[in-house]
């Protein structure tokens, strides 16, 4: 990962291959904010007029580079745009901050060493660049060989200019960027690894590897485990490959703690869709379909090195769902772990299937929240788009500090219900109930079944981040093509809010 130090030094005289600065979008052109008037002094106040000569008009994430010809220490002045200016009296959104800074890192790939400087008026927005730096020199690059030279490498080493660097709270604000950077990095990692090197097996060991040196503890239930235990939704997905199930479990404990948090994702670590086969259009990006679980492993890996003073168990149920002799079929009838019965309409509704054992699982320990990601609907996907999130609760307090707490962590999550009528649809004549239901809202149907598998006096939500775990278009921000690592710091900052209070 790119090295990321902090200082009060001049962006002016520093030296670096590249200085970066922001600037708003105005009702003319760009206006300078924050640090771009220091190193509009030696250039003779002739910023502006370089930046409209070149047609820069400072909207968000604009990148425009501009030589210096030797009148700062860097060769180069990378100007960002952060967009319309914030009102008098009022500091940049931190989810501007972090895009801006991810996108300049993106633009500079490529050099070595470049300094960035934006409007930091606080902790938070620190920590929001920091975020933005980290998260946006990410590559993935250990399959190329051949093209490996062609591949512009990630800018190396930043240093992040800030006024007071040495105040506590400005250096705990980096530190905790780092951690929760390197976090979702890591679950951008597994979503990234092909399939063929991440069976659940695999991914189960990574889940070891990533707590190894950390004070957690990991379960690791193979399918003989998971058939004698009962844990018949995970058995069922699972059954028709040669690469069999896992169920993981990382538990932390805080020594101080005093509330308990479960965190759940879908593994499901390829997905043809079963007997009930998706069209091949459909697949290249089924690789993804363990990013909740993947988002698991990594939020619990940040949340014990932040010390948080919680108890957090994450649970990852890890399949496989392939077609063959041995699948599952539409019309079996599955018992899931704490005996409800499913009739399985739909060999390619996997992952509600493995998540409700996880569920019941999970509640069995009755934590005091719950909380599960998964790539779980493509309906998802029609209502909210590539970007954006559900959120859906037994409880719509529990949804909306979800909600607040993704927002604050910087991931677009929106607020779903789970309307009440929709639950006939799930109806079974001969089990308890269905794995599909009325496509219409088939979202919000899968959130209904989900809920059947957690008791009403505990709080839970579901994330469906069917749209952002996998950015199939360009890259944005600081969001690489690929695997994004959704819902990492949305868990984080849930463990924080319950250890604080606000849950």
């Amino acid at each position: 990962m790119t090295s990321l130090r902090v200082s009060s030094t001049s962006l002016a005289t520093v030296r670096t291959d590249a200085v970066v600065v922001g600037v708003a979008s105005g009702t003319t052109g760009p206006e300078l904010v924050g640090p771009a008037t220091e190193v509009d002094t030696p250039l003779e106040g002739g910023l502006l007029a370089a930046l409209s000569a070149l047609g820069a008009t400072g909207g968000l994430e604009e990148v425009t580079r501009i030589p210096t010809q030797g009148r700062l220490g860097a060769g180069v002045l990378a100007v960002v745009g952060l967009g319309k200016a914030p009102a008098e009296g009022t500091a940049f959104d931190p989810e501007i901050l972090r895009r801006a800074a991810g996108a300049a890192m993106r633009a500079l790939a490529g050099l070595r060493k470049v300094a960035i400087g934006l409007p930091c008026e606080d902790p938070a927005a620190v920590a929001a660049v920091a975020e933005g730096v980290l998260l946006g020199t990410y590559t993935f690059d250990r399959y190329r060989h051949l093209s490996a030279e062609r591949a512009k490498a990630p800018v190396d080493s930043v240093t992040l200019v800030v006024p007071s660097p040495r105040e506590r709270a400005v250096r705990s604000a980096v530190e905790r960027a780092a951690v929760v950077a390197e976090a979702v990095n890591l679950a951008r990692d597994l979503v990234n690894t092909p399939p063929n090197d991440l069976h659940p097996v695999e991914l189960a060991q990574a889940a070891v590897d990533a707590a190894k040196a950390l004070p957690i503890k990991v379960g690791v239930l193979d399918e003989r485990a998971l058939r004698r235990g009962g844990y018949g939704g995970i058995i069922g997905v699972g059954q028709g490959s040669a690469n069999p199930p896992r169920l993981v479990t990382l538990t932390y404990r805080h020594p101080r703690a005093t509330r308990r948090l479960a965190l759940v994702g879908k593994g499901v670590t390829f997905d043809s869709g079963g007997l009930s086969l998706k069209p091949p259009a459909s697949m290249p990006g089924m690789k993804a379909d363990m990013s909740g679980a993947a988002a698991v492993i990594a939020a619990v890996t940040a949340i014990a090195r932040l010390g948080v003073e919680i108890e957090v168990v994450g649970w990852a149920p890890m399949v496989e769902n392939l077609p063959s002799g041995a699948a599952q079929r539409p019309s079996d009838v599955l018992t899931t772990y704490g005996g409800r019965t499913v009739e399985v309409l739909n060999t390619d509704a996997e992952g509600r299937l493995i998540l409700a054992d996880a569920l019941v699982a999970a509640a069995a320990d009755k934590p005091d929240l719950i909380v599960d990601a998964a790539t779980l609907t493509g309906a998802a996907l029609v209502a909210l788009g590539r970007r954006t999130g559900a959120v859906m609760s037994n409880d719509d307090r529990t949804r909306d500090r979800v909600v607040d707490a993704a927002t604050r962590a910087g991931e677009a999550m929106w607020a779903m219900p789970l309307p009440d009528e929709l639950r006939a649809s799930l109806d079974s004549p001969i089990a308890d109930l269905a794995n599909i239901g009325d496509r219409n809202g088939g979202m919000l149907v899968a959130g209904i079944f989900l809920r059947e598998f957690v008791p009403a006096t505990i709080p839970w939500a579901h994330l469906d981040i069917a749209g952002p775990a996998f950015n199939e278009e360009k890259p944005f921000g600081y969001t690489p093509k690929g695997g994004t690592g959704a819902a990492v710091r949305t868990f984080v900052k849930i463990a924080e809010d319950l250890a604080d209070g606000r849950f």
